[in-house]
């Protein structure tokens, strides 16, 4: 009888240690998470303002580009920046909340079917550019 009771109990115990586990990771996660983000899209144009330390300066160097790819995990979220520079395309994967990026604009946005834009690796010139959302 008593091992019947234990069984019973013992998944309510595990459920309510990983209810705690898991709250403690929010509230910890919440300290780290920018608030002033903008609204972030596939197909966007951005201007990233990162944060570069040469010595003992500091300085804050801007990228701009069309957003490709974004992948959401509260604070592990990223954004898949996509420039073309002398017909050479380059990427570059910004982590959202790190205390590294300085500011996030959005200069120009896009109507996009897709939820990933990787189709304009193989483009170039005049062929990469999207329909512009007024």
């Amino acid at each position: 009888m008593i091992k019947n009771c234990y069984l019973k109990n013992l998944p309510i115990l595990i459920m309510q240690k990983s209810l705690v586990s898991y709250n403690s990771t929010l509230n910890i996660e919440d300290k780290f998470l920018k608030k002033n983000l903008p609204i972030l899209k596939i197909g966007d144009k951005i201007k990233v303002g990162l944060k570069i330390i040469e010595g003992n300066k500091e300085r804050v160097q801007s990228y701009i580009g069309i957003i490709i790819a974004k992948k959401n995990s509260s604070i592990n979220s990223t954004i898949t920046v996509r420039k073309s520079l002398q017909e050479t395309g380059i990427e570059r994967v910004f982590l959202i909340h790190s205390p590294k990026i300085d500011s996030i604009t959005v200069l120009q946005s896009s109507k996009v079917r897709r939820s990933k834009l990787y189709f304009l690796r193989n483009l170039k010139g005049k062929a990469s550019r999207l329909r512009q959302i007024f």
